[in-house]
């Protein structure tokens, strides 16, 4: 978790594959806008105080639906104990096809009544200057490094924007979205294990459909395989794969060459890693020239409550079992240089390490299963690969692609599923209202 904000731009870097296969698109999507973020349909709808004076409350196990002006800060109140971590998490969604710069980002600091800050953290959208849905997260966290935030009472969330814009800004819609963590019954040690950090083979084989969905809610299940979509420029697709305690999770994006048309896109194609809590892990972006492009994420430490003593915020992160969100996104200027597409792309994802025993909790976290990896939902078998790809079938190594998904708080058990192949319906995205 991030305790020194800092704007962000996104790492750049393209891996040119081997093959020159081309990653047709499934013949069932067409091309079109990209639709609005897809909030939660049962998110509650909040406005933000434009100071601590009148700010709403939030509670911990709630999606919220709020906005955010183009000009201006606004607050929300949460009321604690003295014992949990709480975690706030603030998506800021454009409106698509809007102009930001790479500056432009959201903020979200939690502070206590005397408006000391307890944390902050800054998310960009950096070198893929694309209008789509960022988040930042802010916490309250019980540490000895932070006296100040250990009490109970009355605690300030401030959401703004940063940077400065290339044209009138809009308001943002935003998503917030609030978790609390219960204290151990025991501290745990205060030194993360050493991990293995070699950066693993992306997942091989033939994708099989799975079209991503509009937002952290409508989020598509997917385990270890390749997984195919098409995608419209300036289009974002969100998937979430659970993770267990002591698994390790790894993910390449990979973009279709286009249909010989030319040109050059900096920052078009992104990957973003979420946590269970909606907080920024990490990203990286690759370049396009037309021909078939990869960006894979550096390597991951497996989950462990011990990270959050890790320095870099990539690897503190990594501090809860649960579902993680691998949100992929086309820059809107691939458009211009290489048509309305839809393209073809595919996500590599792998999950290894081994099963760790479950953090002894002396509580229940709030949402109650938010750090439960469900396993991935079998579905129906599909007729055949996504068409259009190169990619898929193996995930992390395993050929039965067997995915394991170990419980979070509360059965401390280890759950298995085989992940199948299924049929997906094409439709298009379609932001709740």
């Amino acid at each position: 978790m991030r305790h020194a904000g800092r704007a962000r731009s996104a790492a750049v870097g393209a891996l040119l594959l081997c093959t020159t296969a081309v990653l047709p698109v499934p013949a069932a999507l067409a091309a079109g806008t990209p639709g609005p973020y897809g909030f939660d349909p049962d998110a509650t709808s909040v406005t933000g105080a434009p100071t601590t004076a009148g700010a709403k409350p939030l509670s911990a196990g709630t999606t919220y639906r709020s906005s955010l002006p183009a000009d201006g800060v606004v607050h929300y109140s949460l009321e604690l104990d003295a014992t949990s971590d709480t975690y706030v998490s603030a998506t800021a969604a454009p409106a698509p096809g809007s102009t930001v710069s790479a500056g432009e980002g959201v903020k979200v600091t939690v502070q206590d009544a005397a408006g000391r800050s307890c944390s902050f953290d800054t998310e960009t959208f950096g070198v893929v200057r694309s209008a789509r849905p960022i988040a930042a997260w802010g916490a309250r966290e019980i540490s000895a490094d932070r006296p100040r935030c250990k009490t109970a009472g009355t605690y300030d969330v401030v959401v703004e924007r940063v940077g400065t814009p290339v044209t009138a800004p809009d308001a943002w819609d935003l998503e917030l979205f609030v978790v609390s963590e219960p204290a151990l019954r025991e501290p745990a040690a205060e030194v993360p294990e050493a991990w293995n950090s070699r950066t693993p083979a992306p997942a091989t084989g033939e994708p099989v459909a799975r079209e991503g969905g509009s937002g952290f809610a409508s989020a598509v299940p997917v385990g270890p395989g390749v997984w195919g979509a098409g995608i419209e420029p300036g289009g974002t697709l969100f998937y979430k794969v659970p993770v267990g305690w002591g698994g390790q999770l790894s993910a390449t994006a990979e973009l279709a060459a286009a249909d010989g048309r030319g040109g050059y896109t900096t920052g078009a194609l992104s990957l973003t890693l979420y946590n269970p809590a909606r907080g920024f892990v990490d990203d990286v972006s690759a370049n396009y020239a037309g021909r078939r492009e990869s960006a894979a994420l550096p390597p991951l430490p497996p989950v462990a409550y011990e990270n959050r003593y890790a320095g870099p915020d990539r690897l503190s992160a990594m501090r809860f079992a649960g579902s993680y969100y691998l949100v992929v996104h086309l820059a809107s200027e691939v458009g211009d240089k290489f048509g309305d597409g839809p393209f073809g792309v595919a996500l590599r994802v792998r999950t290894d390490g081994s099963e760790k025993a479950v953090p002894d909790y002396a509580g229940e976290p709030r949402p109650d299963d938010v750090f439960e990896a469900v396993p991935v939902d079998l579905g129906e078998v599909t007729e055949g690969p996504a068409k259009g790809g190169t990619a898929g079938g193996g995930g992390g190594g395993d050929a039965a692609m067997t995915v394991l998904a170990v419980s979070g708080i509360g059965t401390g058990t280890a759950l298995l599923g085989v992940l199948g192949v299924w049929r997906v319906v094409a439709r298009r995205r379609l932001g709740s209202p």
